[in-house]
């Protein structure tokens, strides 16, 4: 069970992975990883293709079962190896599931709803929540995003800005207790990144517990309390932004970003 403070508060860290190991076919992804996520916390994964990163996510909201390892997000906990994922029951699954809201780089909208129908959908149909209740909880969360006008759009008639931060309202819309964002502006065009950023930098004000894959190395210096530095499946480095992005301790993370740095300095030629 978390821990608990003296005045009853949960002072247990929102997710704790441990020696997590996941392997497709011969090639091991993740290699034992081990990360620790306190309540309230913003943590940015950067990373070479190929480290890792998404997988990690994909295995913290189980669309991918681990081969082995603990991983524990809120009150519920899951173990892997001997104790396999398909011995969970469905609803363990669901429940499990339902504590962390997912975003992807595609959005992944249905493209036949509006976005209303998009942000409403998970609580009405996964939750029960009567309809009347779910719109006017969408309506609030397209408002949040900045989207108030757009309830009644569909995906092919807006943005990829826009199509993303209906994708964050519709994370938003299951009352996580966490939020994981899948390198969110990568598939944006450059003048959109900034209107998605800003969204997911006001939930890091107001509290909201997140891990975000992301190259936008600026972002994570000004909105994460850590950075962690993945490499051929391991966390090899990790610690406060100004640490981790201006004196970082590991070759490989000094190399990645020297060779961050060089590319973005070439671009801007």
């Amino acid at each position: 069970m978390p821990d608990t403070g003296a005045n009853g508060a949960d002072t247990a860290p929102m997710i704790e992975i441990a020696d997590l190991w996941k392997s497709f076919g011969a090639v091991e992804v993740l290699k034992g990883v081990a990360l620790t996520v306190e309540r309230g916390a913003v943590i940015a994964v950067i990373g070479p293709s190929g480290s890792g990163k998404s997988t990690l996510l994909r295995c913290v909201n189980l669309l991918e079962e681990p081969d082995r390892g603990r991983l524990r997000v809120g009150e519920r906990e899951m173990n892997f190896g001997e104790r396999r994922l398909r011995h969970a029951g469905d609803r363990e699954l669901a429940a499990f599931r339902a504590a962390t809201g997912m975003v992807f780089q595609h959005f992944n909208l249905f493209p036949h709803m509006t976005a209303l129908q998009n942000v409403t959908a998970g609580p009405t149909i996964v939750k029960g929540v009567a309809r009347a209740a779910a719109e006017a909880q969408g309506r609030d969360l397209l408002a949040k995003v900045g989207l108030a006008d757009k309830a009644g759009a569909y995906p092919s008639h807006l943005s990829g800005g826009q199509r993303q931060r209906v994708a964050i309202a519709r994370a938003l819309a299951m009352e996580p207790a966490v939020i994981l964002l899948d390198e969110v502006t990568s598939a944006l065009d450059p003048e959109l990144v900034g209107e998605v950023l800003s969204v997911i930098e006001s939930l890091a004000a107001e509290g909201m517990t997140m891990v975000i894959v992301t190259h936008e190395i600026a972002f994570a210096h000004e909105v994460a309390d850590a950075v962690a530095f993945m490499s051929d499946g391991v966390i090899v480095e990790m610690g406060a932004p100004s640490v981790v992005l201006d004196n970082p301790q590991n070759p490989r993370t000094q190399n990645f970003l020297a060779r961050f740095h060089r590319a973005r300095g070439a671009a801007a030629l």
